[in-house]
C-alpha cells in the first residue's frame, strides 16, 4: 500500500477550494445559503478523530513491543486506510471551506453577519486536525525496518504492519 502524497492532499485541498468559492460565489449571488456544513458537524469529525486514533493506538502498542496477542492484519490495513481517508476528508474540508471563507471575506462590508466566517474557520480547523491525525496514525502502521545485519536497515523505509 502506498504512502500519503502531500501532493496529492495539496491537490484535493486546492480543487475542493475553488470549487467552495465558486459554488459560494453562485449561490450567495442567486440568493441560496452559504453552502457550509453545520457547526455540528464538528462532532461527527471529532468521533472519526477519535475512532482513527483508538485504532491507530492498538496498532502503535503491538508495534511498540506488546505482542500479547498477534496483530489482526485485516485491522491494521483498515486501520492504515482509514488513517488516510481521514487525512484526505480533511483536506477535502479544508479546501471547500477555506475557498468558502475567501469569498466570505470579500462580502464581510456588506454582510450584516459574520457566523458563516467563523462557521467555515472553525470546520477548517477541523480539516487540519483530520489532516494531522490522519498522518499520524499512518505512521503508526509503519513498521521499523529489520535490522537483519546486512547493512539495508537504514536504506529504506519500512512497510505498513
Amino acid at each position: 500500500m502506498s504512502t500519503l502524497r502531500f501532493r496529492w492532499l495539496a491537490l484535493v485541498g486546492l480543487a475542493a477550494g475553488f470549487t467552495g468559492w465558486l459554488v459560494n460565489w453562485l449561490a450567495t449571488r442567486n440568493g441560496f445559503g452559504t453552502p457550509t456544513l453545520p457547526l455540528t458537524s464538528l462532532v461527527t469529525t471529532a468521533v472519526i478523530i477519535g475512532i482513527t486514533l483508538v485504532f491507530g493506538r492498538r496498532v502503535l502498542r503491538w508495534r511498540n513491543g506488546d505482542h500479547d496477542r498477534p496483530l489482526d492484519p485485516i485491522l491494521a490495513t483498515r486501520t492504515l486506510v482509514l488513517a488516510q481517508a481521514c487525512a484526505y476528508a480533511g483536506a477535502l474540508s479544508l479546501g471547500w471551506h477555506a475557498g468558502i471563507l475567501v469569498d466570505q471575506v470579500a462580502l464581510l462590508s456588506v454582510r450584516s453577519t459574520t457566523a458563516p466566517l467563523w462557521g467555515s474557520a472553525a470546520l477548517m480547523a477541523g480539516g487540519i486536525i483530520m489532516i494531522m491525525v490522519g498522518l499520524v496514525v499512518e505512521d503508526f502502521c509503519r513498521l521499523p525496518p529489520d535490522d537483519d545485519g546486512s547493512g539495508t536497515a537504514g536504506s529504506s523505509e519500512g512497510e505498513y504492519a
